[in-house]
């Protein structure tokens, strides 16, 4: 009993420190609080205590995320404070109300790419992949599913820094643990009191923009400017029933080896948009990464407003300091970039129905959200990564030392004679088929295993490829 009551105020504690004070939570007392605001203030105080704390450890810009991060916790706690006194609004209202979240999401997800040089950059994208997360409020029925799969977003960044640290420094590894604990917790809390969506209030009015005062942002970090509502959540994604001959007719000219470059049109300097400045400002701002959460509408509308199309990004191919940007491209079967260095990187995203050769010898390149591309390059020093796309081929034309492949499905990926000892790592993927030379210039085409069976001997789990998977 003594050591509840120990448990008990030491968590007491830590929420005062987390709210900063007395009326800096809600109306700054527990009394007449919902037992789930109660339960929030919980978490609050146990796993994103101990995030912040060994954030600031950490320090420089897993610091300054991490008081952003509380920030959005923060509003949401509003919002369960709100839903606990008040009845659902109506679909425009809760998309009003929503507001504060989705533009702290929208901070911490900017600041990523603000910071692409960080030495910590790894940690930054953990938390800006998974931070959608604080959008489980407005999904039904299944918010807590929505969490599992934003905390999953995250894990590819999370291995790479556990990787990194594993054996260097402690406190990293207890910052991913930290950090992966809070989604872990908040999944739990959703299972238990909000299951198939946000539980309001069944008595009292209905809620209104300005029915609850906003939780204060933590010290040093100012709330975000008030701007337009979000934008419209994009139509989603076309079903994957494309025939094997579409994706084939697609790429057939991927596998003509050094006659790959035979049909591809020349790409002026008055054509390149890093050669041409003017071109930039013809089509509006560009973005180079995943779009924040936007409040969805609910499923049960009875009159759904009318849909409007998401303005399309334009096309883009240039050269931003080191790094070779190639974005929204569609239908482009001739794209090429030539004047490379060692020290550049390629960075292609949301590119759809193209080819892409890359001339030279490179850092590195991405392909990020992606859909029926084909990739050529001579040679890369460091990583070649395939994440979120699908339909994706890739032909090594010299040398690569490592291909990650994550989130993908459908991935082909042609080796020369030189890049043989490439290593090929995967994860959360489907469909992914690595093709050998011959010496009479075909290629045969070997699988990748998708299917595993692990066992328990008596020491450790032991795990192999299954027989029906190759």
């Amino acid at each position: 009993m003594e050591r509840l009551v120990e448990r008990l105020e030491k968590a007491v504690e830590r929420l005062e420190v987390v709210c900063q004070g007395p009326g800096m939570c809600g109306d700054g007392s527990s009394k007449g609080v919902a037992q789930y605001v109660q339960a929030f203030d919980a978490l609050l105080a146990g796993p994103v205590a101990e995030y912040i704390k060994i954030s600031k450890e950490v320090g420089g810009d897993v610091q300054k995320h991490a008081e952003m991060v509380h920030a959005g916790l923060m509003s949401e706690r509003s919002l369960l404070v709100l839903a606990s006194q008040h009845q659902q609004p109506t679909e425009n209202k809760f998309s009003t109300l929503l507001k504060p979240i989705s533009e702290q999401i929208q901070v911490v997800q900017n600041f990523r790419e603000k910071n692409r040089g960080s030495k910590l950059f790894n940690h930054l994208s953990a938390v800006s992949e998974s931070i959608p997360a604080l959008g489980w409020v407005a999904m039904a029925p299944k918010p807590g599913p929505y969490v599992k799969e934003m905390t999953d977003a995250a894990m590819f960044y999370t291995n790479r820094i556990l990787k990194e640290y594993k054996d260097v420094d402690k406190k990293q590894v207890d910052w991913v643990k930290a950090y992966l604990s809070i989604w872990t917790e908040l999944q739990a809390y959703i299972k238990e009191y909000h299951t198939t969506g946000l539980t309001w209030s069944k008595t009292g009015p209905v809620a209104t923009e300005g029915a609850n005062v906003p939780c204060a942002a933590p010290g040093g970090v100012a709330p975000p400017p008030p701007g337009p509502p979000p934008p419209p959540a994009p139509a989603p994604a076309s079903s994957s029933t494309d025939t094997s001959a579409s994706r084939s007719a697609l790429f057939a000219q991927i596998n003509r080896g050094e006659d790959i470059t035979s049909g591809l049109r020349h790409v002026s300097d008055d054509m390149k948009t890093h050669k041409n400045p003017a071109l930039k400002n013809q089509g509006g701002p560009v973005r180079s990464g995943p779009k924040p959460f936007t409040a969805p509408k609910p499923a049960c509308s009875g009159n759904p407003a009318t849909k409007t199309s998401p303005k399309k990004e334009p096309p883009l191919l240039e050269l931003e300091g080191k790094k070779w940007r190639v974005e929204n491209q569609e239908n482009a079967t001739n794209l090429v970039i030539s004047d490379t260095e060692l020290k550049q990187v390629a960075y292609v995203f949301k590119c759809t129905n193209s080819t892409l050769q890359v001339k030279g010898k490179i850092n590195s390149i991405t392909i990020d959200n992606c859909k029926k591309l084909g990739l050529v390059f001579d040679d890369v020093v460091g990583i070649v990564e395939i994440i979120n796309s699908r339909d994706v081929k890739v032909q090594v034309m010299g040398k690569v030392p490592t291909i990650s492949i994550n989130k993908t499905d459908g991935c082909h990926v042609y080796l020369s004679k030189n890049s043989l000892d490439c290593e090929i790592v995967s994860a959360k993927s489907s469909e992914m088929n690595v093709l050998i030379p011959t010496e009479g210039g075909d290629f045969n085409e070997f699988p990748v295993p998708e299917q595993f069976k692990t066992v328990w001997n008596g020491q450790k789990l032991v795990t192999t490829v299954t027989e029906i998977a190759g």
